[in-house]
């Protein structure tokens, strides 16, 4: 069985203000968008709630090729997240991580699967990306 990939985006209007959230699973040949949003969010609230939603979708155990445009997110999942978790959920300079309940959820989802990250340059043309966008962007419009 070949991997699951995923686009993965989130969007807000103003910042903080009405965001979305929206990902594209493509598994076995199918296709499944998914997205939402919030009345009062930020971009990074939504980066992650795109990603873990889409997790939370697969069934365990999954192989996940995960795109994001977010090197919040990508640079979290792959080298801060550690460091935050020994330091119980505080940066270096000893501050809250912001964001830490969705930063827990999505370390809780990514064990759950065998997930590689990759980063793609937003609005660059990357269909999947761009789909994810979209999605995104329906999510925020919904709660203007």
């Amino acid at each position: 069985m070949s991997a699951t990939i995923v686009y993965t985006d989130g969007a807000c209007k103003g910042n903080p203000g009405p965001g979305g959230w929206g990902a594209i699973v493509i598994r076995d040949g199918d296709e499944e968008e998914l997205f939402g949003g919030e009345r009062a969010t930020t971009n990074n609230r939504m980066e992650l709630t795109a990603v873990i939603r889409a997790l939370e979708a697969l069934p365990p155990a999954t192989e996940v090729e995960l795109h994001t445009d977010s090197q919040y997110v990508k640079n979290g999942m792959e080298s801060w997240i550690r460091t935050w978790k020994k330091n119980g959920w505080r940066t270096s300079d000893r501050k809250p991580v912001k964001n830490a309940d969705l930063w827990r959820e999505l370390d809780v989802q990514a064990a759950r699967h065998r997930v590689r990250w990759h980063w793609v340059k937003g609005h660059a043309g990357t269909p999947g990306n761009d789909r994810a966008d979209a999605l995104a962007n329906r999510g925020a419009d919904i709660h203007r």
